[in-house]
């Protein structure tokens, strides 16, 4: 099967803090990529890997990139689907600078923008597969069956804090 999903990376080292990202897709049994490839060291490899995916069904297209973090952009540029962007802790500026370039897209181009880091790579795997389950029931069911986890393992921790 196609990758519904592809992750791409602004820089290898970013591959620590996305592979949560990858790991969740996985688990979910979404068929995905998972590649480095810059906005500006190599924006005609982006530009080929976007055309050659959507050509072969991808859907959705995860983009993670610091400092100028215009990978998202530039992925947004060149497709309608899904683009969402997960900015990267890379400069002494926290991450500021690379939620601002991600964020800030010019009408007509969105890109949906999740938390920094490993929390965003998470949560960017949660909401391809909820972009996805539209019309998967199966994993829909996948996204209920976690979220109850999430729901019990919270409350197993009250009780045991509270002494139950």
């Amino acid at each position: 099967m196609s990758a519904k999903v592809a992750i791409f990376m602004g820089s290898i080292s970013d591959k620590d803090t996305m592979q949560p990202c990858s790991d969740l897709l996985t688990k979910l049994g979404i068929p995905h990529v998972f590649t480095v490839s810059s906005a500006h060291r190599t924006p005609e490899r982006t530009a080929k890997l976007v055309k050659e995916l959507e050509d072969n069904g991808c859907e959705i297209f995860i983009c993670a990139a610091g400092l100028a973090a215009h990978l998202a952009g530039a992925v947004a540029a060149k497709t309608i689907r899904p683009v969402l962007g997960v900015p990267i802790c890379g400069s002494a500026l926290g991450g500021m600078d690379a939620l601002l370039a991600t964020v800030q897209m010019p009408p007509g181009f969105p890109v949906g923008t999740v938390a920094l880091d490993k929390v965003g790579a998470k949560n960017s795997a949660w909401m391809a597969a909820q972009i996805l389950a539209l019309h998967d029931e199966s994993l829909s069911e996948k996204i209920r069956e976690a979220r109850q986890g999430f729901i019990e393992s919270v409350e197993k921790a009250a009780a045991e804090l509270e002494g139950n």
